[in-house]
């Protein structure tokens, strides 16, 4: 027993069934019912119908057998060093407590604190120059700085 294949639905034709069309360029089309064969003959295009099987296929419809879970990979952790810190001293920073975490911080202010006051007791000993004072200098106002009329 030969069973034949739809053109237009793709739905099998048993014996003795459906209907043959011949083209005028001799191509052969099976139907097996007359709706495939007018919707054939109206050109409209079978993966736009939902019930043919091109379109079945298409959309990936009623295929339940393959369906196999995919297979999700794990994210694997890994830990390195940071520019500045390698992986040991982050680990003992990690556990560290918090009483001692805010001992090293209190210490690295104060300590910053001074470094900051030894600066500027430097500055200040190396911004005092030995000559002219500030107030020995002629006043001039802002309009003669600008090169404007004034004051002589």
């Amino acid at each position: 027993m030969k069973v034949e294949i739809d053109s237009f639905s793709g739905y099998r034709i048993y014996p003795s069934r459906g209907r043959l069309f011949i083209r005028g360029d001799s191509k052969i089309f099976r139907f097996s019912t007359s709706k495939s064969e007018s919707l054939f003959l109206q050109r409209k295009n079978p993966r736009k119908i939902a019930w043919t099987v091109v379109y079945r296929r298409m959309h990936k419809k009623g295929i339940t057998e393959e369906v196999a879970k995919k297979r999700s990979r794990k994210t694997v952790k890994h830990q390195r060093g940071i520019v500045g810190a390698d992986l040991k001293t982050i680990a003992e920073r990690r556990n560290q407590t918090a009483q001692a975490r805010a001992a090293l911080r209190t210490d690295a202010l104060s300590k910053a604190k001074e470094e900051k006051k030894a600066k500027e007791a430097k500055k200040e000993k190396v911004a005092k120059p030995a000559g002219r004072t500030p107030a020995a200098a002629p006043r001039i106002s802002k309009q003669q700085m600008k090169g404007g009329k004034g004051g002589r």
